[in-house]
């Protein structure tokens, strides 16, 4: 509850979540059927980088600061959302810049003041539910869809111990629920031990194909620090293997930090 993700917006490690969610949310409005999107750790929508909070940090300076300029390639879809104007889009509106008339969104925020904030934010768009409750709860009451297709992302703050196994529990209860949907679930890399018990649990925890997306700034061997950042997503739409690859291999040049074990890597956690 003390999470406040001003001072961090538009990092490396927004930069790679979001950067990948735009090209999920593409992939499912390739279909002309409606479908839903489900965001649990929602925040405020959006970030002004030139506020007391991101100033304080200057973490974006070496995220979205970097990718300023991008026009073509595998990045340019991202960075032109991520540049339309003065604050830096947040996964809630980045889903709503692309969802379609007949698709919609709901987000989850706990936080009394983010919600408010959240809830003027999308005031006027009828296709935006705004809730607040617990986000891992929020798994249980929102899902199956309507749609029946759809997105989950998961993106936990990670400052109270037990998130990894809160967010394989989420995933394993939605891929129960509604096995079909897919689900996008960030997580840090600080140290290695974590996360490979993390991806052992999800191997161990029946759902199928999964994928893992990492983005290293450098080894992880000082587990103070943020060293890099993955994206677990399960049902993966045509070509995202293929896809992510070329963002992630754009991302590890521009982020580069010129530390040793920068880099990237791509995972099949379980087959589908």
């Amino acid at each position: 509850m003390n999470y406040r993700h001003a001072y961090h917006a538009g990092n490396f490690a927004d930069c790679m979540k979001h950067a990948l969610l735009v090209w999920l949310l593409r992939a499912l409005a390739r279909k002309p059927a409606a479908f839903r999107v489900l965001d649990t750790h929602a925040g405020i929508g959006r970030y002004d980088l030139g506020g007391e909070e991101a100033q304080r940090t200057g973490e974006w300076r070496e995220g979205i600061g970097r990718l300023q300029g991008v026009t073509d390639g595998p990045l340019a879809d991202y960075v032109a959302l991520a540049s339309e104007s003065g604050s830096y889009p947040g996964s809630p509106a980045i889903a709503a810049a692309l969802l379609r008339e007949q698709d919609r969104l709901a987000l989850v925020e706990l936080h009394e003041e983010d919600h408010a904030t959240l809830r003027a934010l999308f005031r006027r768009d009828h296709r935006v539910a705004v809730h607040r409750r617990d986000a891992f709860e929020s798994l249980r009451a929102l899902t199956p869809f309507p749609e029946k297709r759809g997105l989950v992302l998961m993106d936990p703050p990670f400052e109270q111990p037990g998130e990894y196994e809160r967010l394989t529990a989420g995933i394993a209860e939605v891929g129960r629920r509604a096995r079909g949907l897919v689900q996008a679930a960030w997580y840090p890399i600080k140290g290695r031990a974590p996360v490979r018990a993390f991806h052992t649990a999800l191997t161990e925890s029946g759902v199928k194909d999964i994928l893992a997306a990492e983005l290293h700034l450098r080894e992880p061997i000082d587990a103070a620090r943020l060293n890099g950042c993955g994206l677990a997503v399960v049902n993966a739409p045509y070509g995202f293997e293929e896809a992510v690859r070329a963002i992630l291999s754009e991302l590890a040049d521009l982020l580069a930090t010129g530390e040793a074990g920068g880099g990237w890597t791509l995972t099949r956690i379980a087959d589908e």
